[in-house]
């Protein structure tokens, strides 16, 4: 078998052997055991769940919450002549019904979908039908709700399961602590305990931590003293904006990238630092997730993560292509209390959070017993401005009110135009219109059901095609019936939505554990120590500290971290102070003698040798005949 394997791994992706732990999830997983596998970020991921579809009949079920990995992965897929489809938020519900159907009845080999689908309707239904032979779960430790990035949406894969219970699941993260890794088996309802464990040391990634009082200046430094492109990453959007425009000051080509952005101008500027146009990108957390770039030199963290999960997994994207890069931390003098304000910030008191609940229901004017399952624009800047909250108040809330699935917020979404009729269909043939605008409405009404009675998301250039007409003179008849009151139209965006995920209840209805929520928090508390301990960490190796935080105890010193060098220049330090005694023991072999002459026969600076001769006196190793003349000391004296 593994000449098969290495032959097809030849043939699609050209590598003539496997990387480290690759070819056992493999093996594990064409032996139909449930497979939980921890490889770094980098490590090689996706071929393990591809290779072993391209082996077997049957559809590979990719579950990620990245569409600009399902892409990137589709793309590459199709390339190479394998047949795979992506089903996101971006899609009309035309084009999600034909890439069913295809997985169902035609010859998809991969099928990538963000786990909010798995639980509609048009997924479910279809997905009895397929003949899955393997689910992968990418970002497996989203399924944890104690982990750093729990997403409740991942707790819809054991429906999936269920559906298709022969399929074996390969689950698949760069980090997961064993606590987290036990939760990830456990929901994805694993047959036995079953975990492959890559080394998550970067033999070729140099750790630095620097504390700084200007980090401007040290950014500089870095950036003029390490060839090649980076990423440096900040907390908050400003900061990316304003730290951008002075690294371009300087001279230095650089963009941002937050999810502020339009998502076409994110798509823009991630395209330019890719193809090297723009050499540094400043950029939020939003970047970086699924981007293949191997050619990283150094990722600097301006501002200091909240976890070493967050940490390892961003500064991981630097040397993916093997080479040396460059890992650095810069940390200021009031960072750690900053962070903390951070951590307390992210747990408003209970009474808050259904105080928001409240208010953004209102600001969206959800009734009460109303809106489930359905999504609204919402404008959080707009919302805190008005309510006189804090941002990052209401995003901490809104986190906490997703992971008890009562709504959830999403920054930036592709959202599809929607349109839904205000008047009745009687009442719609009593309306005079011209040949273009009946046009778009009979075929609007021949393409999509339930019109009359929900929002639903239609494709314009679809509806262009079947009519004969551009996009843009569609949106305009559209904006026209608006205008007439005849629909609802809301334009194809990319706005922050919140998803109810359950109609709006009564505040006194809203239940949020408060075990959970002190759980949770001293869980997030526990993630900002051991982030503020490898910061001040100043003896042990860097790799070997972020290894065993992930369970890996088998890691050794990767001897180029900041530590690993300051370690071996003590260790240098020391044996030239060895050298130096020594030099002296045979200088007085000949008699006692002067400092002056010991200083011009021992070749090492003065104050070196002042040093190590009163050493050597603290051990009773020479002795002072008088105050300036040396001598050895007693045989009996010396060891």
């Amino acid at each position: 078998m593994r000449d098969k394997l290495l032959a097809i791994l030849k043939q699609y992706w050209g590598y003539e052997s496997f990387r480290e732990s690759q070819y056992e999830i493999i093996s594990s997983v064409l032996s139909g055991r449930d497979t939980l596998a921890l490889m770094p970020t980098g490590g090689g991921k996706s071929i393990t769940y591809q290779l072993p579809t391209l082996m077997t009949d049957g559809l590979c079920v990719v579950i990620t919450p990245l569409i600009a990995l399902m892409k990137d992965q589709v793309d590459k897929l199709q390339r190479q002549g394998i047949s795979a489809v992506a089903i996101h938020s971006g899609l009309s519900r035309r084009k999600i019904d034909i890439a069913l159907d295809n997985c169902v009845y035609g010859d998809v080999k991969f099928l990538y979908i963000a786990p909010e689908r798995l639980n509609s309707d048009i997924f479910r239904l279809r997905a009895r039908r397929m003949n899955i032979s393997l689910i992968a779960v990418d970002e497996a430790h989203c399924i944890s709700q104690w982990g750093y990035d729990f997403r409740p949406s991942y707790l819809h894969i054991k429906t999936l399961r269920e559906f298709q219970p022969e399929a074996p699941v390969l689950a698949l993260t760069a980090s997961a602590t064993e606590q987290v890794a036990d939760d990830i088996m456990e929901n994805l309802c694993f047959a036995e305990k079953n975990i492959i464990r890559s080394s998550f040391a970067r033999p070729n990634l140099s750790y630095v931590v620097r504390k700084v009082e200007d980090k401007e200046e040290q950014l500089l430094r870095v950036i003029s003293g390490v060839a090649g492109s980076g990423i440096v990453y900040v907390r908050k959007r400003e900061t990316a904006e304003t730290l951008c425009q002075f690294l371009q000051e300087q001279g230095v080509s650089a963009s941002f990238y937050h999810a502020g952005l339009p998502n076409e101008e994110r798509s823009i500027r991630q395209d330019e630092w890719v193809s090297g146009r723009v050499r540094v990108m400043v950029a939020t957390n939003a970047f970086g997730m699924g981007i293949d770039k191997a050619d990283v030199r150094f990722v600097v963290h301006y501002t200091m993560s909240d976890s070493m999960e967050s940490y390892y997994q961003e500064s991981g994207r630097a040397g993916r292509d093997g080479k040396r890069s460059y890992a650095m931390l810069m940390v200021a003098p009031n960072d750690y209390k900053i962070l903390s304000r951070r951590v307390e910030g992210n747990f408003p008191p209970i009474e808050q959070i259904k105080s928001i609940y409240e208010k953004i229901c209102a600001y969206l004017m959800i009734a009460i017993g109303d809106g489930a399952a359905r999504s609204y624009v919402f404008n959080i800047q707009d919302f805190c401005y008005r309510e006189k909250l804090f941002v990052q108040t209401v995003v901490s809330a809104l986190d906490l009110l997703e992971r008890n699935e009562y709504m959830s917020y999403v920054d930036v979404a592709d959202n599809p135009a929607r349109v839904i009729f205000k008047v009745s269909r009687d009442d719609l043939y009593k309306y005079t219109m011209s040949d273009t605008v009946e046009r778009v409405v009979r075929t609007m009404l021949r393409m999509y059901n339930g019109l009359f009675t929900e929002f639903r998301a239609i494709d314009e250039e679809v509806i262009a095609a079947a009519t004969d007409m551009s996009r843009e003179q569609v949106h305009q008849v559209l904006r026209e019936l608006w205008r007439s009151q005849i629909i609802r139209y809301v334009p194809a965006n990319s706005s922050p939505m919140i998803y109810m995920n359950e109609e709006r209840l009564p505040v006194s209805s809203l239940y949020i554990s408060p075990k959970s929520y002190g759980y949770r928090k001293e869980q997030m508390i526990s993630r900002f120590e051991a982030m503020v301990g490898y910061a001040e960490n100043t003896t042990e190796c860097r790799s070997v500290i972020l290894s065993n935080y992930f369970g890996d105890s088998s890691a050794e010193p990767c001897g180029h971290c900041d530590v690993c060098l300051a370690n071996k220049r003590n260790a240098k330090s020391e044996d030239s102070a060895e050298a130096v005694e020594k030099r002296i023991v045979e200088s007085l072999n000949e008699g006692e003698l002067p400092l002056r002459e010991i200083a011009r026969r021992v070749a090492a600076k003065p104050q070196t040798i002042t040093d190590a001769l009163y050493c050597m006196l603290d051990r009773g190793e020479v002795a002072l005949r008088e105050p300036d003349i040396f001598m050895l000391a007693p045989t009996e004296g010396r060891k």
